[in-house]
């Protein structure tokens, strides 16, 4: 559990520096540049999601039940992860009306998968894991609510609806292949063993 609790607080910690540190950040890419920020960012962001892969496996065999989450949670949980599949792709297309109107579709589908997770599982190191990351999505999502207040940044324009219908399209099939196979590949348990199917 201990590496888990290191390795959350450590990717997150990577990801709320911009939040928390904007000051540190503004020196190192003063220091490093633009290039050379991301690049020290890149390298820590990958090697502290692997110390959070580690540690959430590890911690996986040794903690127990918190709470057992009835069946029909999971049912929710599946149909929550279609629309944050959706925002996910969204996010990552030139803005259609579902970027433009969640604003911020990356962040959304974050906090999304996470609360379907905390529905489903009831496991102590699957809480801990994804109540972190919907905290993390919940305090992103107020800091840039305020940047934005501030002028420090701006939404995406709307550009056209048919991303609405790539995002919908792309993020179906994506939700479909790891309901049918992914999930249980990367993760050693199939979301439709949860819900009975």
């Amino acid at each position: 559990m201990t590496l888990l609790i290191v390795g959350i607080v450590l990717f997150l910690g990577v990801h709320l520096v911009r939040v928390v540190a904007p000051g540190f950040r503004r020196s190192m890419i003063a220091r490093l540049g633009e290039n050379g920020w991301r690049a020290g960012y890149s390298v820590a962001s990958i090697l502290t999601l692997i110390l959070l892969i580690y540690g959430f496996g590890q911690a996986r065999q040794v903690t127990g039940m918190l709470y057992n989450p009835p069946v029909w949670m999971a049912h929710i949980a599946i149909t929550l992860m279609l629309i944050a599949m959706i925002c996910l792709v969204a996010s990552l297309l030139p803005a259609g009306h579902i970027a433009a109107k969640t604003k911020h579709p990356m962040v959304l589908s974050v906090k999304i998968w996470a609360l379907a997770h905390l529905l489903a599982n009831g496991e102590t190191s699957s809480v801990l894991l994804f109540a972190a990351f919907l905290a993390w999505g919940v305090i992103v999502r107020i800091s840039l609510k305020r940047r934005q207040r501030a002028g420090e940044i701006t939404l995406r324009p709307f550009v056209s609806a048919k991303y609405d219908l790539y995002a919908v399209v792309i993020g179906i099939v994506a939700w479909a292949l790891i309901i049918w196979k992914l999930h249980e590949w990367l993760i050693g348990v199939s979301p439709l063993v949860m819900t009975g199917a």
